[in-house]
């Protein structure tokens, strides 16, 4: 029985920083909401520079657990830059985690506070967040037909008006890749194959529009495209099969040893203009990502598997990035917690927060 007792506690591990990553969310909001009405009479820019700040306080918190509680290695290749840039940001997708690993790396450049999504529009009526991460300008993008390239165009715009440092990031397959739903493979392998484009193994056919969207409507705004890699190791079973990519619960319950990164820094001017070469230029980028994936998973020579080529560096998070806003955060919300107005509050916020977010997002794009 005690044998069982522990396995049991051992396998809930990502309670604790589930509990206190969302249990910290009414106090972020209502700290947020504070600043929003306070800098209502401000320059839009004034409101940013704090937001982007109150930001980077709460996803310093969540990378504490992501990196620091987990004691997942970080190895990264190619060439990230030092210096925070305004970027867009491409990857392939296969879980929730792949938002964590762009907060990585941006922590890694001093741009956390200017990480802005572009998200599947079912995702905006998630409670607090979807509403938050709108107003933090992301953008909620629909599928295919229904894609509306006017309203992310004048999203985009609005936040070159407030100079809003941008560190976009966009998964262009706009659906995890899901070894469990070979359908869905296949029907992009198909799609492919139909279009006279290169089938891809490792990853999906990417959809264009998103990120040509982007690139033209920001062109002069931006200093980079950001082209990233992620393989998790440890995702691939005895039959040498690759396997679902650990969610957010099996990352924080320590599933995952070492994540690899691979960056491809793009200059503006390498990037086609027009849709239709864009739209092969991406399909490209995405043959490039599949050769390196087909290397880490599948390579006939065992010791060239479970890397990216060439140089790396194991990258380390400093407890003094990440636990100081771990702190701040969760004191506030247990001092909150101990009086029963604020209590009151805690509830009210969870509850009013969610259902203004949800109106407010139906009401505005």
């Amino acid at each position: 029985m005690l044998l069982s007792l522990v396995l049991h506690t051992y396998s809930m591990r990502y309670v604790l920083p589930a509990a206190v990553m969302m249990g910290t969310a009414p106090t972020y909001i209502l700290a947020w909401g504070a600043w929003r009405l306070l800098s209502a009479v401000l320059p839009a820019r004034f409101y940013r520079e704090v937001d982007d700040r109150l930001y980077t306080i709460y996803q310093s918190m969540v990378l504490f657990f992501f990196e620091n509680y987990t004691g997942v290695q970080v190895i990264i290749y190619g060439d990230l830059p030092k210096n925070k840039e305004n970027v867009i940001y491409l990857s392939n997708h296969q879980c929730t985690v792949d938002w964590i690993i762009a907060d990585m790396l941006a922590m890694r450049q001093n741009a956390l506070g200017h990480v802005r999504y572009v998200l599947k529009d079912g995702l905006k009526w998630l409670p607090l967040y979807g509403w938050y991460f709108s107003q933090h300008g992301g953008v909620y993008v629909k599928r295919s037909a229904k894609f509306n390239e006017k309203e992310m165009k004048e999203k985009l715009r609005a936040q070159m008006k407030a100079e809003t440092p941008m560190y976009l990031v966009i998964f262009p397959e706009g659906t995890r890749y899901n070894p469990e739903i070979p359908k869905v493979i296949a029907d992009s392998q198909s799609f492919a194959e139909k279009e006279g484009l290169a089938v891809l193994k490792h990853v999906l056919t990417p959809r264009v529009k998103a990120t040509h969207v982007a690139i033209d409507t920001m062109k002069d705004y931006l200093d980079a495209v950001y082209d990233v890699t992620v393989a998790y190791e440890g995702t691939v079973d005895h039959k040498g099969q690759r396997k679902l990519a650990p969610s957010m619960t099996e990352f924080l319950s320590k599933e995952c040893p070492r994540v690899h990164i691979f960056i491809d820094r793009i200059e503006l001017k390498d990037i086609p203009e027009e849709q239709m070469y864009m739209r092969r230029w991406l399909h490209e980028r995405f043959e490039i990502k599949d050769k390196l994936l087909i290397e880490f998973y599948d390579a006939k020579d065992s010791k060239r598997r479970n890397k990216f080529p060439g140089k790396s560096v194991h990258s380390k998070l400093s407890l003094k990035k990440s636990l100081p806003s771990l702190l701040f955060l969760g004191g506030l919300t247990a001092s909150m917690l101990l009086t029963e107005s604020g209590r009151k509050l805690y509830v009210k916020t969870w509850i009013y927060g969610t259902l203004l977010g949800c109106l407010w997002v139906s009401i505005k794009p």
